[in-house]
């Protein structure tokens, strides 16, 4: 059953008195005890004259405390004023994010034909990149603009589930500078296949496939953007300093991405 306190506009979006008079005694809050009424007239966009029959109304309702000219401070009748419509104000834009525009939410997916607005599309995983396939998928979606082959189109409306793999992850641990191991930047010939995403996590790391010729593609914040690669269906091969190694599969382990740790020095 809806709740009616919660799907119900409240009470200071009633109208535009109402919504003002909630403003300038946030204002008031915000800056006293010194409070200038043409400060708070230029932040909310009214009359300076505005603000002033809006003071003048909270006072009388003891919301507000004057002090004497230009000093004024919000009183506990109107800090609980505050917070009763704050927190209806807060229900309300929970439930227009939550039911409202989450039932109108539009991702992105690359097309993989001509597809043309208002079709239902499949929605496929490739190359950890969601596509948009005219002719069907274990997922649908309808597509809200058009697009030719390649280009991005607007998707809503999801059903089904995107059928795909996690990746996995080789995660190859290389020495620190001052163990005077050395490693043979050959030998990441051995651990990298050519489909594989490379990253790089430390100077040793990055100096180690570089000198293998290899540029990596992902040198910066490795632990999120390989863990968010490998949920994604994409294989990687992760070259990583002893320093860095645990924060990386402390979050493979918390993602259930299937990976192997394998020490260079060892190989």
């Amino acid at each position: 059953m809806a709740d009616p306190d919660r799907d119900a506009p409240p009470e200071v979006l009633d109208s535009k008195r109402d919504a003002t008079r909630y403003q300038v005694l946030v204002e008031i809050a915000a800056r006293q005890p010194a409070v200038s009424q043409h400060e708070i007239a230029d932040t909310i966009g009214v009359t300076s004259q505005a603000v002033s029959d809006y003071v003048r109304d909270l006072v009388e309702h003891d919301y507000v405390d004057k002090r004497g000219r230009g000093r004024y401070n919000v009183t506990k009748e109107g800090v609980d004023w505050l917070i009763s419509r704050t927190d209806n104000l807060e229900a309300y834009l929970e439930r227009v994010t939550s039911d409202v525009l989450g039932s109108v939410e539009v991702d992105a997916a690359i097309a993989i034909d001509a597809i043309d607005e208002g079709t239902e599309v499949g929605l496929v995983m490739r190359d950890g990149v969601l596509h948009a396939d005219p002719n069907g998928g274990t997922a649908h979606a309808v597509a809200v603009t058009s697009g030719d082959p390649g280009e991005a189109v607007g998707v809503t409306d999801f059903e089904g589930v995107v059928d795909y793999e996690t990746g996995y992850v080789t995660v190859v641990r290389v020495p620190q500078v001052t163990d005077r191991t050395p490693v043979d930047p050959d030998r990441i010939d051995e651990w990298h296949s050519g489909d594989q995403l490379v990253a790089t996590a430390g100077t040793e790391a990055y100096t180690l496939v570089t000198r293998a010729g290899i540029q990596p593609d992902i040198r910066f914040g490795t632990v999120e953007a390989t863990t968010e690669a490998a949920v994604r269906g994409v294989d990687l091969l992760l070259v990583v300093g002893p320093d860095q190694l645990s924060h990386h599969t402390t979050k493979f382990r918390e993602a259930n991405v299937p990976h192997e740790v394998l020490d260079a020095a060892d190989l």
